[in-house]
């Protein structure tokens, strides 16, 4: 029993990874968040988390998939829309999506007659999807299941193309959350404002606008390696930076 146990464990963990950053590039977005909140905003998360950080909070999305009673957020994590359409003329999921989650986050962040439970809850869902946004392929098509269903090989072994980007180049760069998020380029007032600037429905157009150019560069059962690190890796460590960046944004006008 105990074994059978440990394989439905096991199968839910991998499954996860499938539909996520991996827990580094959750825990990336989160520590660059944290260096860009007010003092005022640092204080509000810290009395809802109990002093939980955001890098450690960052995967809580993924950590209760395996929990029956929160099924209904699964589909919250991404958003399919075809190449010729736009979020507002796809047709939506009637279950939600990831945009919807991120509005159900910040209506109950702005509630002042909502518990402090419910506020720690949705924040840390916040900080997950928000993430998730950044990660291009959560924007991707549903004919390949966001890339799930397109093969092709990392160095030797065999994988799909969304694990490509929530995880493999990730891990094979080789830095921990902490190394990756301090290790990112330093920008300047202009570049920031320019990154804040719009909202989480525009920042899902810059995702859908990577979305094709990956399409357009990455060939089924094509085998990637080095020359596909050296050629998105930089991209990789963008989206990760601009999703801590604007959920600080975010974070700032909600909380601050």
């Amino acid at each position: 029993m105990r074994y059978i146990l440990f394989l439905f464990t096991l199968l839910v963990t991998k499954q996860s990874f499938a539909y996520d950053w991996g827990k580094t590039g959750h825990r990336v977005t989160g520590e660059v968040a944290q260096q860009h909140l007010t003092k005022k905003t640092q204080r509000a998360i810290r009395n809802l988390l109990n002093g939980e950080t955001l890098a450690s909070a960052s995967t809580y999305g993924d950590d209760i998939k395996s929990d029956s009673r929160y099924r209904e957020f699964n589909v919250q994590h991404y958003v399919n829309i075809p190449f010729d359409k736009t979020y507002d003329t796809h047709p939506k999921n009637e279950a939600g999506d990831v945009i919807t989650g991120i509005d159900k986050c910040i209506a109950v962040l702005k509630d002042g007659t909502a518990s402090k439970e419910d506020k720690a809850f949705y924040l840390r869902m916040l900080v997950h999807f928000i993430g998730d946004l950044h990660q291009p392929l959560h924007a991707g098509i549903g004919d390949d299941k966001g890339g799930n269903d397109f093969q092709v090989r990392w160095f030797n072994d065999g994988t799909n193309l969304h694990r490509v980007w929530d995880t493999s180049m990730i891990e094979d760069y080789g830095m921990s959350y902490s190394e990756l998020a301090f290790n990112l380029p330093v920008l300047d007032k202009s570049q920031l404002a320019s990154m804040r600037a719009g909202s989480h429905r525009d920042w899902l157009e810059d995702s859908r606008v990577l979305v094709k150019d990956i399409y357009a560069n990455t060939e089924s059962g094509e085998k990637l390696g080095y020359n596909y690190m050296y050629k998105y890796f930089d991209t990789v460590k963008s989206q990760l930076q601009k999703a801590g960046v604007r959920l600080a944004a975010l974070l700032n006008e909600l909380l601050g």
